[in-house]
């Protein structure tokens, strides 16, 4: 009985690992983000705006949805007689409604829904977490293998001697085969899993590294153009970013948030 139940739990992991293969979502979504205030033109079909105070200017436009972040596309430009700071954690985003109230935290909602655009050097920090946490996810999973594949062998062992009949030593021998199976394709899903995380995180730390806006000082007259990632905010129609050089500006530009969802053909 012992060996029989070790033989279900396997096959009903090799079962879901089948599983997990076959899904896939029906629905795609997006995000996409257009300026309304400022001096919005069109360029190359996209909508991008411009506003200035004190000689300090924004140039903005939405670039693409990246993973869990909306992606701007940001110019700062220092028009102003001295050197300034300029920081992506200077980009505040506040979540409006439709009518431009602004929402409420879901966990306390006497706080305002608010965001700030995200900290290059910290999310790179958090990718070195993320891989060590994937190797370590993957060691786990390989002793777990390495379990069930002992005790099918134990189980297909001890079955084989036991059998009343043909017809019941040819089912076991079936229910075998399948959970040998379910094992080597659990063991491929971990594998596969390992490498795509692998490769996602080589890239989030290319964007960190190569792409985000980063920390630096601007001289007069000189500009800096680079990426500022927002985490998303759902349930907004409109993001009211603010950009603060602290004593010197304070630059808002308004986007209006569209999320757009479209059925995905099964083939």
């Amino acid at each position: 009985m012992k060996s029989f139940s070790s033989l279900k739990a396997i096959l009903a992991v090799g079962m879901l690992a089948g599983t997990l293969i076959g899904c896939a979502p029906s629905v795609t979504s997006s995000y996409r983000l257009e300026p309304v205030t400022g001096d919005v033109i069109t360029i190359d079909g996209r909508p991008v705006t411009k506003a200035e105070q004190n000689g300090i200017g924004v140039v903005a436009s939405f670039e693409r949805e990246d993973m869990e972040f909306i992606t701007l596309d940001i110019e700062v430009k220092n028009r102003t007689d001295h050197s300034i700071e300029v920081n992506p954690a200077d980009f505040h985003f506040v979540a409006l409604g439709a009518s431009q109230d602004t929402l409420s935290e879901p966990t306390n909602t006497a706080l305002a829904l608010q965001r700030s655009a995200a900290d290059p050097n910290y999310e790179a920090g958090r990718v070195k977490l993320k891989r060590k946490q994937e190797e370590k996810r993957l060691k786990r999973a390989k002793i777990f293998n390495t379990v069930l594949m002992v005790a099918a062998i134990a189980s297909d062992v001890s079955s084989s001697g036991n059998s009343r009949s043909y017809h019941e030593y040819a089912n076991k021998q079936a229910a075998h085969y399948l959970a040998y199976q379910g094992i080597a394709v659990k063991r491929a899903i971990d594998h596969s899993t390992f490498a795509d995380r692998m490769q996602r995180y080589d890239y989030e730390e290319y964007r960190w590294r190569e792409l985000a806006l980063r920390a630096n000082t601007l001289a007069p007259g000189e500009s800096v153009r680079g990426f500022v990632y927002v985490p998303k905010l759902a349930n907004a129609t409109y993001l009211a970013m603010t950009y603060t050089v602290p004593e010197q500006a304070v630059i808002p530009v308004l986007f209006k948030q569209e999320y757009v969802q479209q059925k995905k053909q099964r083939r």
